[in-house]
């Protein structure tokens, strides 16, 4: 992870237009979770500005090979909000979404997790009213809105720890409706195979078609159970885009999938085009002898995802 400007992390052109985050917090007391509480606030409206040199570059890559003229239109379109953002500091869509936290807790670092996630929902709140966002998050059944994009179980928490790491990962990635909405699980028996998880990927977006605003970064869960296949769809979005997976029989999946999906011609916005997919990530995890679980989680064109890593010392490293 690299650390540019005052305590921030942005692609080359990119105007300052959004206030720092810190560069160093205290690591006892109140105090810690304070900045942290900082850490995250910066983290939110960061994701929903500064796009991810990856995804840019996706972006530009499409631009040049799209031989649909009507497609390369709206990459540009999509370039031009991008830019937009760049200049004047203002979101790069309305759909703030619902945050998602995967965080990597190293066990050189003394931290109290319940105060953790309180601090990383408060610095999501302190966003949403600094910044005026719009709050997107309600109660499921009332519908009652908080206007903060908190509320009970939001943020979402994916909670990792790393042996001997003196460092806390803070990765945020705000999931915008459209793209959630498109999520899939199959419990797919073991005579179904490969065959059959190629087939329900497949399927699964294609059926989306141009609700997740595509062109998406598709990911896919493979194992476990029900909700761990779910949830590692979802950590396989996070991935930057062009970045295999480091296992050689799966990245060849996952290059096989994404051409599967471009030569269904669904397109930029689903009008049509050879880029439906900016990239296919994979994540797996063992399963039992008599299930074969696949889940398939998409993320819209921005693919936006900010990274924090907070050290042990205090100092703190900006990322995508």
């Amino acid at each position: 992870m690299t650390q540019a400007g005052a305590g921030r992390v942005a692609p080359a052109g990119v105007g300052a237009r959004i206030a720092s985050g810190p560069e160093r917090i205290e690591m006892s007391g109140p105090a810690l979770y304070a900045g942290l509480a900082e850490v995250s606030s910066f983290l939110y409206k960061q994701a929903l500005t500064v796009l991810p040199p990856d995804v840019r570059s996706a972006i530009g890559r499409a631009q040049q090979n799209e031989p649909d003229e009507g497609a390369r239109i709206r990459l540009r379109v999509m370039a031009d909000a991008v830019e937009t953002s760049d200049r004047t500091g203002l979101i790069v869509c309305q759909d703030t979404g619902i945050p998602v936290y995967f965080l990597g807790i190293g066990t050189e670092i003394p931290i109290d997790g319940a105060r953790l996630q309180q601090a990383l929902a408060d610095g999501i709140e302190q966003a949403t009213l600094r910044h005026s966002l719009r709050s997107s998050v309600v109660h499921p059944l009332t519908r009652h809105n908080p206007q903060t994009n908190t509320g009970r179980g939001v943020p979402i928490f994916h909670v990792e720890f790393v042996s001997g790491a003196p460092w806390l990962d803070l990765l945020l990635v705000p999931k915008g409706s459209g793209s959630e909405n498109m999520s899939f699980l199959a419990m797919l028996t073991p005579a179904e195979g490969l065959a059959g998880v190629k087939r329900f990927v497949l399927d699964s977006v294609i059926s989306a078609g141009a609700k997740p605003c595509p062109p998406t970064i598709v990911g896919v869960g493979l194992g476990g159970t029900a909700d761990e296949c779910v949830a590692l769809a979802k950590r396989a979005i996070a991935r930057p885009v062009g970045e295999s997976h480091p296992e050689a029989d799966i990245a060849e999946l996952e290059r096989l999938l994404c051409a599967a999906l471009n030569a269904t011609e669904i397109g930029p916005q689903g009008l049509g085009g050879a880029t439906t997919a900016f990239a296919v990530h994979v994540e797996y995890a063992y399963t039992h002898i008599s299930m074969n679980p696949v889940a398939v989680n998409i993320q819209c064109w921005r693919g936006e995802r900010a990274k924090a890593r907070v050290h042990a010392d205090g100092m703190v490293e900006y990322g995508f």
